[in-house]
This record gives C-alpha cells, sequence and structure tokens, in this order.
C-alpha cells in the first residue's frame, strides 16, 4: 500500500536541493531558551530522535486549551449530578508540579525530600500553623495512592475544577440533586474522570481544528530544527497519544508552511521516518508485544500489521520495542523528546533507557523573572550570609553567659537587636523571592530555598530540559551538552572563602 507521495529518498533529495536558512548561533539566544543538562548528552551519538506533539512538536496557549478543557469537563460533571454552576476557570491559580492530597483534599507543594512548604485546602491556602499540624510528620512518596502528581499542564483545569469542588463539598453543596456520600478521593475521581472524557471523545478536539490559530502558538523554527536533524543524518519519529484524525490536520497546520519554506512541496511527513499516533504513553513503553495497524493516511483506515514499522507509514498503537527493532537502535541511541514528565520521561528514562528530553514552556518566564530578580537576589544571599555570621556570634555570646553563671551579658542583647534588624530587611526580599513565577506558588522549579518536589523528578529523569524544541536549533544536532558541576552544601564555604579574599 503506498502511502506517501514521495518516497523517502525523494524526500531526502529535497533537503540536499533546498536553500537553508542562516541558523542564529548561540552568543544571541535569550537564557530562557537555554537547554539545560542534569546529564551530560552527545547529540552525535544519537542516532534517532522521538518527538511527542500536544504541548511539544505544537505548544498550546495553554490558557485557551484548559479554560476550553474546564468548560467541556464542567458539562461533563453536570451529568453526573455535580453542581457547576459558577465554577470559572482560573488560570494563574494552579501549576504543573503540584500535588493532590486525597486524604485531605488539599494541593500541596513540596521540596524535593517530600516537605510540604505550601497547601491549599479547596481555594483556600492554610496557614502556617494548619500546615504545620496537617504535614508536621508527613513526607510526600508520590508512589503512595493518597498522592496525585500533577505532571503536565494539562492538569492545570484538573486542578482548577478539583479545588472549587472541594470547597462545595465541604458546604455540603456539591450536588445539585441527591447522591451517596462522597469524599475528597472520590471527588477526585469523578474530576479526573471526567477531564479523561473530554480528552477522549472528539468535541473538544474539533474546536481545536476549527479555529487552530486561537489555540495554537507556533514557532516556525521548530521545523526548521527538525529538517537541520534531517540534515545531519538523525532518524526522526513522532509518537503520539493524539489519534490519526486529530494529529494529521494539526500537524498540517503547523508544519506544512514551514517545511514548505524550506522544501518545495514538501509537508510535515517529510520530517518523520516513522509516524505512530494512539500510542497510548505510557504503556508504549511497557508493553513488549502489541498488536497494531497501519493507517491509510488518504482513507484514515486501518490495515492489520505484523512485524516492525516501515518508514514512511503511519501506525495506530504499538511499543518502543519495536522501534528499536525497526530502527536497529536501542538504549542511549535514542532521544525522546516530551512535555509529560511521568508519560515522556519517567517511564522512558527508567524502562527503555532512551536518552530524553523534557519540554517545560513555563520556563522562560520563570527565567526571566529570576533574571530580573537578580539584584535583588544578591542582596538577599549577602543578607542571609551576614545573617550567618552573626547568629554564629550570638550562640557563641549565649554559650559564654552560661559558662559565667547564666548572666545575660550585653553582647547578647546587641546580636539579637542586629539580627531582628537585619530579618526586617531580610524579609520583604525572601517573600519576593518565593513569589516568583506564580503569585500563588512559586516557581515551578524551588520551593523556599530548596528545590521543589517537581524538580526533583526533572533532574532524576530528564537529561536535558528547555522551554521549547526550537531551542535545540541553535545547538544544532551535533553538540555536546554539558551537565553544569553541581554544588554541594560545602561548597559554600569555598566560594565565601574567595569572595573574601
Amino acid at each position: 500500500m503506498t502511502v506517501r507521495p514521495a518516497c523517502r529518498g525523494a524526500a531526502r533529495r529535497r533537503f540536499e536541493t533546498s536553500t537553508w536558512h542562516t541558523r542564529q548561533v548561540i552568543s544571541d539566544v535569550q537564557p530562557e531558551r537555554g537547554v539545560f543538562a542534569n546529564r551530560t548528552l552527545n547529540l552525535r551519538s544519537v542516532e534517532a530522535i522521538g518527538y511527542d506533539m500536544d504541548y511539544t512538536l505544537i505548544p498550546y496557549r495553554t490558557d485557551e486549551w484548559e479554560s476550553t478543557a474546564f468548560s467541556h469537563a464542567r458539562v461533563v460533571l453536570g451529568h453526573h449530578g455535580v453542581d457547576v454552576e459558577g465554577l470559572e476557570f482560573e488560570p494563574d491559580a494552579h501549576i504543573q508540579g503540584l500535588v493532590i492530597d486525597l486524604d485531605l483534599g488539599n494541593l500541596i507543594k513540596a521540596t524535593r525530600f517530600g516537605y510540604v512548604i505550601r497547601a491549599m485546602h479547596g481555594t483556600r491556602e492554610l496557614s502556617f500553623d494548619e500546615l504545620r499540624r496537617a504535614y508536621s510528620d508527613v513526607v510526600v512518596d508520590l508512589a503512595e495512592p493518597r498522592f496525585r502528581f500533577l505532571n503536565t499542564l494539562f492538569s492545570i483545569s484538573e486542578a482548577s475544577l478539583y479545588a472549587q469542588l472541594v470547597d462545595r463539598l465541604d458546604a455540603g453543596e456539591l450536588l445539585s440533586r441527591p447522591g451517596p456520600p462522597m469524599g475528597y478521593d472520590e471527588l477526585y475521581r469523578l474530576v479526573s474522570g471526567s477531564i479523561d472524557q473530554v480528552h477522549r471523545t472528539g468535541a473538544l478536539k474539533a474546536e481545536i481544528i476549527s479555529d487552530p490559530d486561537r489555540f495554537c502558538s507556533l514557532d516556525d523554527d521548530t521545523a526548521r530544527t527538525l529538517l537541520d536533524q534531517r540534515l545531519a543524518g538523525k532518524r526522526l519519529l513522532l509518537i503520539t497519544n493524539s489519534e490519526w484524525t486529530y494529529t494529521q490536520p494539526m500537524m498540517r497546520y503547523a508544519f506544512d508552511r514551514a517545511v514548505d519554506g524550506e522544501i518545495a512541496g514538501g509537508t510535515w511527513r517529510d520530517l518523520f521516518d516513522i509516524v505512530v499516533v494512539a500510542a497510548a504513553k505510557p504503556t508504549f513503553f511497557e508493553s513488549k508485544a502489541p498488536s497494531f495497524r497501519m493507517v491509510d493516511p488518504e482513507r484514515g483506515w486501518f490495515v492489520p500489521h505484523h512485524g516492525p514499522y516501515s518508514d514512511g507509514e503511519v501506525y495506530h498503537g504499538g511499543c518502543a520495542a519495536v522501534v528499536e527493532e525497526s530502527l536497529d537502535l536501542a538504549g542511549d541511541q535514542i532521544l525522546y523528546v516530551g512535555d509529560h514528565l511521568f508519560g515522556d520521561v519517567h517511564v522512558t528514562k527508567s524502562l527503555v533507557r532512551w536518552r530524553t528530553a523534557l519540554i517545560l514552556r513555563e520556563l522562560e518566564a520563570e527565567v526571566q523573572d529570576a533574571l530580573g530578580f537578580a539584584d535583588s537576589e544578591a542582596e538577599l544571599r549577602d543578607l542571609m550570609n551576614a545573617k550567618i555570621d552573626l547568629e554564629t556570634r550570638l550562640s557563641q555570646a549565649r554559650l559564654e553567659s552560661a559558662r559565667s553563671g547564666g548572666r545575660r551579658s550585653h553582647d547578647v542583647d546587641r546580636l539579637y537587636a542586629e539580627v531582628a534588624r537585619l530579618d526586617e530587611r531580610i524579609t520583604p526580599l525572601a517573600i519576593r523571592s518565593g513569589r516568583l513565577g506564580s503569585a500563588s506558588w512559586g516557581p515551578l522549579m524551588r520551593a523556599g530555598n530548596d528545590k521543589s518536589l517537581f524538580a526533583r523528578q526533572v533532574e532524576k529523569y530528564a537529561d536535558v530540559y528547555t522551554s521549547r524544541v526550537a531551542n535545540l536549533g541553535p545547538r544544532t544536532p551535533y553538540a555536546y551538552l554539558r551537565a553544569a558541576r553541581t554544588n554541594l552544601p560545602h561548597d559554600a564555604v569555598v566560594l565565601r572563602d574567595r569572595s573574601d579574599t
């Protein structure tokens, strides 16, 4: 069955005869568009690169997408007897990386060690005393069924619905008609199931296909980046959970114009050696021998298929093992790029040992905020170092007082006063630092002075992370992406000593 208008050889000849654009050099790249390595990644040794589609190759306008998903899910919940009158999507109220506590009905943010530093019950932030009572002896373990990790931008609408409905559940106003009692965990399953139903059915996707400009924020450099990777000999794969009926029009909208500008008559299909739709990630990376079918792109029909994937074809389902067999590649010869921390990165790194790249669109705003706060951050760091010195002297003075019979010396009182004055300067800076990024939750990758639980997962499972696929372009397919030297707590002693000299 012929499913492509041009064979791979013809497509490659078009690559070779096209007029290539001038690539922006790394020195011109804005800081927020960098590629950040947790583990050194030699792109020269990568033979194939797989891509997710939604929020990866196609960046969505999160407010538009999630508010529309929220509206559709609200209708589904109404059919289940939930009172949805007056529910409003709040785009700035939640971020990915939060955790839902099904026991207490709270949304929480935790450090990399699982200690909760901020929580909201429904739409109300917990006070310090409430937080301490609820979580002083709790360590968030994502393996426990009590916790649900919101690890994708698709979870923003889910968090907004759940928080508002917790308020109604507490007030006894959740259901519009009599029904069985419901706890916070049952409520979550109802909300999550409604969101899943919206993503599975066609109404939401039909709305996006009909007006893609409203929902998408395209970057033509993405197509150029993929074309460069093809020119460098990389084999490219599209592996998406979306069905063909959604993938085809969205990829055509996002890439055909840009590809045709580089290759006369080219389409998005010329970018990829293999296309897999309805991949059912993370099962795609877990399964060893699933049944799958070939897609006739012109008619949308499915044809039974056995054996490996073939170049230039489209497949419905399959698994990573078939990808490796088809390409005669395995493990670190393949890089997978996606936005879903669990479905795209966690299982890929854990089970098949492919190299991984995570797309975090929020990173751009977060880096910009950090750059704007840089001078204040330096001041805060200097003040904290001064406070450490003062507290050390205060401790020594208190010990001397104890040794001399317990009489409180003038030095102790003076040092207490100096620490208090220093705290008056530190407090507003610390509050501003904690509110960078989200006004409600602070930075995505930080939790107070520590890394966030989300950052720890990124660090553990993503070899590199960046805000968009196009950021790989200036680094070129031949780059050696080196991880930064990791600072340890005792390194601060050396750094402070050098700064004093």
